[in-house]
């Protein structure tokens, strides 16, 4: 048999076994959400289920505190440098770890 028709059957066989992959989200059990249809039905039969604050729109906040923050956000700082310098050295591993392992 050669090579093409080998990767050709391999292939067929892998999208016929794709198909199977959901008919294992079938199961015989029951769920979490089983038994709370009369909770369900009670909140269907609400009336104003909202709460009654959500209906004020006038939201109270500070313009000029805002207008700020997004300013910061937009502008770099003026304090010249854009980041300060540091003097920090990383080092990775150890002598005692690397001689150990021998």
């Amino acid at each position: 048999m050669s090579r093409s028709k080998l990767l050709l059957i391999l292939l067929g066989a892998s999208l016929l076994a794709g198909c199977a992959a959901d008919y294992l989200h079938n199961y015989d059990t029951m769920t979490l959400a089983s038994g709370d249809s009369q909770k369900t039905n009670q909140l269907l039969q609400t009336v104003d289920p909202y709460n009654p604050a959500s209906n004020n729109t006038k939201i109270e906040g500070d313009g000029a505190r805002s207008v700020g923050v997004v300013q910061k956000y937009k502008l770099p700082p003026s304090s010249g440098s854009a980041a300060p310098a540091t003097n920090m050295a990383v080092n990775v591993g150890s002598s005692s770890a690397t001689s150990g392992a021998n």
